[in-house]
């Protein structure tokens, strides 16, 4: 007799289905158990209003944690970016998988990168926090751009470029590959230019907090740093009382081993350098002001590690004005 198929709650968007299916076959080798995906609809699916307005991050997730919980699945599959910061006690993360590339990229006409948009060019996001650090950077730089919020699936958002309405659109470059498009980025902007959402391109397995088995089989696919980095990123988040409706960006990551050897640190030369740095931006979505700061300390060992270089980059950051920028969360 056939061992019973774990079933795994998926959105039913092409997104949620490709990077679903990539866990299902991870899943499947883990424990050697069929996984079938269950397809569920969420508001932040059927909606077409902008995030900040029907209520952030959580609007993808509910219905899936509300499935786990009625025992209609047994373990679901999330874009970490889009949980809420605070982990209800009844589920439990059980896995945060490698992480692919943070970085968000540009699809632009004529195969334009970012450098080459012409003054006044409309391009398109459905993200304040993008929208502050596109218009910051264009302000440094002399440039003017016009960031247009707008909404919808993959397909919709290039159909603005391809259509003539933008002259570009901004999207994870996550999202792209794992759909098998990464081709059509026409340019990768880098960390240095647009801090990405925190915990951008990774993803979140969740099951409930009573199933200590499935926990300990799905933990086989979890990865320490990428768990560690983006607990460190929620936490900044979650300090500063943002949500995704709010222009903050967030990326721990290993400092490069070049800046290491040049500060001289007698570790560094031919040993992996165990250490991480925190990087966080708040900011106005028109790009007229930026909060952005730092904090590099040892890679987190422990959750608590790990929360604190978060909280204490935010504490950082309140204190630089921070704060006085939260509420500039317009369209």
């Amino acid at each position: 007799m056939s061992e019973q198929a774990l079933r795994l709650g998926t959105r039913r968007s092409r997104l949620a289905m490709a990077q679903s299916g990539h866990v299902a076959d991870a899943v499947r080798e883990v424990t050697g158990r069929p996984v079938e995906l269950v397809e569920i609809t969420t508001y932040g699916d059927t909606s077409r209003e902008q995030l900040a307005q029907i209520g952030g991050t959580g609007v993808f997730v509910t219905a899936l944690r509300e499935a786990l919980l009625k025992g209609e699945v047994d373990f679901a599959v999330h874009s970490l970016k889009d949980l809420p910061t605070g982990q209800p006690d009844v589920l439990a993360l059980a896995a945060v998988p490698l992480r692919e590339d943070p970085r968000d990229v540009l699809v632009a006409r004529d195969g334009l990168t970012f450098a080459g948009l012409p003054d006044g060019a409309r391009v398109g996001t459905g993200s304040p926090r993008r929208m502050a650090q596109l218009n910051a950077y264009a302000r440094a730089h002399g440039r003017s751009i016009q960031t247009v919020p707008i909404r919808g699936n993959v397909d919709t958002r290039i159909g603005y470029v391809r259509d003539g309405e933008l002259d570009a659109v901004v999207l994870a470059a996550a999202g792209l590959s794992r759909i098998g498009r990464i081709e059509e980025a026409t340019d990768f902007l880098s960390v240095d230019m647009v801090l990405p959402a925190p915990g951008q391109g990774a993803l979140a397995i969740e099951c409930t907090a009573e199933n200590a088995g499935l926990i300990a089989a799905l933990g086989e696919l979890d990865d320490p740093f990428t768990r560690a980095a983006v607990t460190a990123e929620r936490s900044l988040l979650g300090a500063l009382e943002a949500g995704c409706s709010a222009p903050v960006g967030a990326l721990a990551d290993l400092p490069p081993l070049s800046a290491s050897l040049e500060r001289g640190d007698p570790q560094a030369d031919g040993q992996i350098v165990k250490e991480m740095r925190l990087r966080g931006v708040v900011g106005t979505t028109d790009g007229s002001t930026l909060v952005q700061l730092s904090t590099t300390g040892p890679v987190p060992e422990t959750y608590d590690q790990a929360m604190a270089l978060g909280r204490e980059l935010a504490a950082e950051m309140l204190a630089k004005g921070a704060a006085g920028l939260m509420g500039e969360r317009a369209l």
